[in-house]
Order: structure tokens, then sequence, then C-alpha cells
């Protein structure tokens, strides 16, 4: 369904002298989502994982340049087909509420996103699935809580019929009833054929609902990893950035891992997680290793086996 590879995001801006500088955020970056599969997209704030989504979509900022190839269905997605299918065979689930239009009431927005049926009857189901009672349908964005405002957006996603979902952080303010029921969702419809790329820091989360996991850690792809591969003390993940994040969650070993993630205008040579790793050797500061196939997994680790 979607195939991304070796996809580059650069912006554009002046500095204090007014010099034009280029700062790359997402670099050789490279995954891709079958038709009835869920990736989950994890990794810490500033991975890129929103901007790989808003490229996907076609919706970065003027200053941003692209580069590499995304294929959607087989064919290239190139801005003009970007605008025509979003909405209606992509989708997106935003992170930030403020998506909604403050002067429409929510329940017409939803209706807007219909594009097969009738919007009327899809508005009411998608509410009753979310437990949004039927008058919310006449309330404005302002009107709602935390948690009704990212159903809304849910319901809006998901009425279009689209068959490409992107989920950016989709379950923050709810639940834990409305967040089962909500990745419930994206697993239906995976089973109903289609893709769903699930964009969260909560590895926990993604792990009740993905088929693989892809792990980004400053602007690129550093594991794509199967769901079954999370289990015990990591012994079956690649890449020590994941076997990390792995081990840092409450039941595993809470072990924290040193140093932090660098920043796009500071990154280290060659492998950027060598700086933290215990396995890094002087080969790692040569060059940006390639991704690979180890194990029925692919990863970006020059020690990997």
């Amino acid at each position: 369904m979607l195939e991304v590879s070796k996809l580059s995001i650069r912006f554009k801006r002046f500095d204090r002298r007014l010099r034009s500088v280029q700062t790359e955020i997402i670099h050789n970056l490279q995954l891709s989502i079958a038709s009835g599969e869920i990736l989950a997209v994890v990794g810490s704030s500033g991975s890129g994982k929103s901007l790989l989504a808003h490229a996907i979509l076609g919706i970065l900022p003027g200053n941003a340049e692209v580069a590499g190839d995304i294929y959607f269905k087989g064919e290239a997605l190139t801005p003009d087909r970007q605008r025509q299918l979003r909405g209606q065979e992509m989708a997106l689930i935003p992170q930030s509420v403020q998506y909604l239009d403050p002067l429409m009431r929510v329940g017409e927005q939803v209706r807007q996103s219909v594009r097969q049926g009738d919007p009327a009857e899809l508005q009411r189901k998608a509410f009753y699935k979310y437990n949004l009672a039927g008058m919310v349908a006449k309330w404005f964005p302002f009107q709602l809580s935390g948690g009704m405002a990212r159903k809304i957006l849910i319901s809006t996603a998901t009425v279009s019929g689209a068959r490409l979902l992107i989920a950016d952080e989709p379950t923050p303010g709810l639940d834990g009833s409305a967040m089962t029921e909500t990745l419930s969702r994206f697993r239906q419809l995976a089973e109903e054929g289609c893709a769903v790329m699930l964009i969260t820091h909560d590895i926990e989360a993604a792990l009740t609902v993905a088929d693989r996991i892809a792990v980004l850690y400053a602007g690129t792809v550093v594991e794509i990893a199967l769901r079954s591969d999370f289990t015990g003390a990591g012994a079956l993940l690649r890449h020590p950035y994941t076997k990390a994040l792995w081990q840092a969650l409450p039941g595993q070993q809470f072990a924290a891992l040193p140093g932090s993630q660098p920043l796009p205008d500071n990154l280290p040579r060659g492998c950027l997680f060598a700086p933290r790793c215990s396995l890094a050797t002087s080969e790692c500061a040569e060059a940006l290793p390639e991704i690979r196939t180890v194990r029925n997994g692919e990863v970006r680790c020059l020690h990997a086996t």
C-alpha cells in the first residue's frame, strides 16, 4: 500500500546574518506498509515521526525540501497526486486538536469527510462507537474536552473511507477504555484491508495492535521489528537503541539510557546512535550504516547479528 524509500527532508532558514542555512531533519528513511497491516512508528520527541506523516500527505511547510521516493499502491506520490488522494484515499488523524475548524459545528466537520454513503448516518455511527452523545454534533470545538476533540478527529478520518490511515499520537487525552476502543478500531480497519500507520511514543500501547514496529532515532529508522520480537529481555531485537527503549519500560528493567538524542544541526558523523552505544567502534563513525535484513527484521547497525 505504501513504500517510502530513501526519504530525506531539509528545511531552509536564515541565520542571524541573513545567510541561507539548510538543516536536514529526516535522513535516508525507508519503510513500507502492506494492506491489512498496522505499522507503529515509535521514537522520542524530535525523532521525525510527525514530519514523516506530513511528507507522505504532502502538507510540509513551504521551506521544506524533500528528496527520495514515496509510492502509494505502486505509483509515485507526486504533489498533484497527494492533493488528489489526501482526505480520500489517504487520511490523517493529526496530533493537535487545533486541526478542527473552530467556526464549524463538529458534526458537520465529520459529515464533510464522508465520500461514500449517507453522511448523517455515518456520523451518528461514528459518534456511537466513540461514546459521543448525539447532541455533541451541534457543539463547536471550544465546547469539547481534549479527549472528546480527539474522538472527533478520529471519527473524521475513519468515515472518509481512506485506505491509508495515518494516526499521529491518537491516544493522548483518552481514558483507558477509550484508548483500547480506538486501538481496536484501527485493528478492525486493518482487517478490512486498510493500511494503518500508528505514530506514537507509547511502545506498550503500540504492541497491543501493531504487526510491526518501526523505531526512529534522530530522523531515521534504526530498526523495523515484528511485534513478537518485543519479549523477555529483548534478545530478539537487533538495534541497541531498540533494546534500550524496551528495557527502559516499567514492566522491564526500567533502565535509563545515558545521554540524549542529538539535535538536527549537531549530528555525529556516521551512526547517529554511536555516541550513546556501548558497541560502537571507530568504523561506526565513518558513515551512516545502510539498513539491512537481519533475522526477518530490518536494522541500521553494523554490529547487529
